[in-house]
């Protein structure tokens, strides 16, 4: 997968990222390296020929599992009279495989001298992001007649990474190299296979039996047409739309992350470079953005997060009772405590869309049993809600972190520093409560007590839970409300005054049904109008907002992911017009990232752009932008489950044009849905 001059090869919990020669040399601009159990197994990778650096002529971005590079001696400028070509065709599968092939275009035979630079400095991955390599423990580097073996030690706490070739090969501390020979119009080639390892004190490697796509390029590729096969076919008159569906669907197969507990089940990662780990919130979205195209990742999710729900108060990881955590870490710094993320529960979202994933799993899969298996996670999540994150007394969800030293400051999805503020551009005091977050409880009481009636056999409970949420909702649309602006305010302080800016949250709140009715059309207004709608989508914060920054990561950006649950909340009010203006804006942007909608991009309005801008850190792919183009399929075909069935009732955008979806599983089998677009005005009049 290429992003600027840098080429990113992942699969699963594994990824590599190089130059587009393929050589790696690890440095601070770009997290290069091959990377697995948040740790960098190779930092240092460099093929010479003859003491010659190499050139790439192009390179092929094959699969998410693959690249080849087309390289030749030399620098750019003597292209032409290279005598030699070099190939590496590279597959990521749980390890790392390498075919380096060498042919000889001269009319004279050659002896070259190939070699081989490897290192590995064992960085965590948090080290990467922060710039900061300080290693405690021993690095050591063992020279074998057929292998070279890189490790780290630092008191239970191993890594190795162990490379091999199939041709014989000179080993020494700091890689390997071949003496070779070579006719005319002759070739040479050599295997590497790179094998990592994360070993317990019997020396046991802890990564046995989870690595679920295997290591060879076959496994992977029928894996791939597995995962496409039984996804829904998309086909429309919009090819740029099919184009973006077909790319989300491979890279959502690629971010698959499979944990050590699971034994080969996956469940999204949130993103690379940083996120290919196991995310509450993230992972949740995700699978609800994915659920009428793959889902069977909702039930990996969601047993996987019951199975950690947090079971005490631990102010280091901001552990409560019935807390669905936020983060999951495998590196060094989580396993010596120097960061909290073991797991690391300071999300304040993540437990209240726990609920909703799992009813509207139930009514898209009939999944009964999970529902059943899942009750007491299910309760002590409502009792969390109702007592530990109320920290006000007055019934909200509010956050502040007990974690001072490494916790995250903001516990909601807009999670920087400054993404939070009042008109003013002052930050408030803690705890603080934001309004979406207010919203999925209010959605997660209503659907929990569909299934308290249904399911649980307690029609007591659900009456509770079903006066709660109206009391929740009556209150909120009371005390949120921003009467000089007419919309619901970002956040609310301790002193119970309002974060009294505009943003995209209020989106969300319609996605949760939190709105009052005689509210929603105002919100709908604000949400496609001038301060929030950039022309390709929804920013974060409104224009004329103190703290607005078109590239500000949460204070004017436009985030897909965002845009494709306001598309959905709109829809749910009956604002099929506004869902699909906002459904149009982001799948135009698509085009522009080639299918691949990165994690944000700026908020700059369309007219003055003419393109999307693209924000500098964002993660590619990032799964909830992945989801996006699915959740869009969805909101503008209006796929529901209804009573047991699927309902279909499309808007379009205008232009559109004709869509297909083919085989949507789901407790009614496979269905198809379809629907037309309307012409644009125009076409019409001619």
């Amino acid at each position: 997968m290429a992003q600027g001059n840098t080429i990113r090869i992942l699969d699963g919990s594994t990824f590599v990222v190089s130059e587009d020669t393929g050589d790696i040399e690890a440095t601070t601009s770009e997290p290069t390296g091959m990377f697995s159990l948040d740790t960098r197994f190779l930092s240092r990778w460099v093929l010479t020929v003859n003491g010659e650096r190499l050139n790439a002529l192009s390179y092929d971005d094959l699969q998410y599992y693959e690249a080849r590079f087309f390289l030749v001696p030399g620098v750019a400028t003597h292209y032409i009279d290279a005598k030699l070509s070099i190939i590496r065709e590279r597959t990521v599968g749980g390890s790392f495989h390498e075919q380096v092939t060498i042919l000889n275009h001269d009319e004279k035979a050659v002896d070259l001298e190939i070699r081989m630079d490897a290192g590995a400095d064992f960085a965590d991955l948090f080290q990467v992001k922060d710039e900061i390599v300080n290693k405690k423990g021993e690095l050591y580097a063992e020279a074998e007649p057929d292998r070279l073996r890189l490790g780290y030690r630092r008191g239970n706490f191993q890594r190795e990474t162990v490379i091999s070739s199939s041709q014989t090969a000179r080993y020494d501390r700091n890689g390997f190299a071949y003496s070779i020979h070579l006719e005319p119009n002759e070739q040479w080639r050599t295997e590497i296979d790179v094998e990592t390892a994360a070993l317990s004190q019997t020396g046991r490697d802890l990564r046995m039996g989870a690595r679920p796509h295997g290591t060879e390029r076959p496994a992977l590729a029928q894996d791939l047409e597995e995962w496409i096969a039984a996804a829904p076919k998309v086909s429309c008159e919009c090819q740029h739309l099919a184009r973006t569906y077909q790319r989300s669907l491979v890279d959502l197969a690629a971010l698959r992350f499979s944990p050590l507990s699971l034994g080969g089940q996956s469940l999204p990662a949130a993103g690379l470079p940083w996120f290919m780990t196991m995310f509450g919130r993230d992972s949740i979205l995700t699978c609800l953005q994915a659920m009428p195209f793959a889902p069977g990742l909702a039930r990996t999710t969601l047993r996987l997060l019951a199975s950690l729900q947090g079971t005490r108060f631990d102010d280091f990881r901001d552990e409560d009772p019935g807390r669905i955590l936020h983060e999951m870490r495998y590196g060094e710094t989580a396993a010596f405590e120097e960061q909290p993320h073991s797991p690391y529960y300071g999300s304040v979202d993540a437990t209240p869309l726990f609920l909703v994933l799992l009813d509207e799993y139930e009514r898209w899969s009939g999944d009964v049993a999970l529902v059943r298996e899942l009750e007491r996670e299910c309760r002590a999540a409502l009792k969390w809600i109702d007592e530990y994150a109320d920290l006000a007394g007055n019934g909200y969800i509010w956050y502040e972190r007990r974690n001072t030293d490494t916790g995250l400051e903001n516990q909601c999805w807009k999670d920087s520093w400054d993404s939070i503020s009042y008109r003013d551009g002052r930050l408030p005091g803690f705890p603080r409560a934001t309004c979406e977050v207010q919203g999925y409880a209010y959605d997660a009481k209503v659907r929990a007590a569909r299934m308290a009636r249904e399911f649980w056999d307690d029609p007591a409970y659900a009456d509770r839970l079903e006066r709660e949420a109206a009391q929740l909702k009556e209150r909120f649309n009371r005390e949120w409300w921003v009467e000089d602006g007419e919309f619901y305010a970002l956040a609310m302080d301790p002193d119970g005054r309002q974060a009294d800016v505009l943003s995209s949250n209020i989106g969300h709140l319609l996605w949760s049904g939190i709105v009052d009715d005689d509210r929603a059309e105002r919100i709908a207004a604000h949400l496609v109008g001038p301060r929030l709608f950039s022309g390709w989508g929804v920013r974060t914060l409104a224009e004329g907002e103190v703290r607005y920054n078109p590239i500000g990561y949460h204070n004017g950006t436009v985030w897909p992911f965002d845009n494709s649950f306001i598309a959905w909340g709109l829809r749910r009010y009956g604002f099929a017009e506004e869902a699909a203006t906002i459904a149009d804006g982001i799948l135009a942007a698509a085009r522009y990232f080639d299918g691949r909608l990165p994690e944000a991009f700026g908020g700059y309005q369309r007219a003055l752009t003419k393109f999307p801008v693209e924000y500098p850190t964002a993660c590619s792919p990032q799964a909830w932008s992945t989801g996006t183009p699915m959740l869009l399929l969805r909101t503008m075909l209006g796929i529901e489950p209804h009573e047991g069935h699927l309902s279909v009732d499309p808007r379009l955008p205008v232009g559109m044009g004709r869509i297909e979806v083919l085989d949507i599983p789901g407790r009614w089998g496979r269905v198809d849905a379809f629907a037309r677009g309307r012409l644009e005005l125009n076409k019409l009049a001619s």
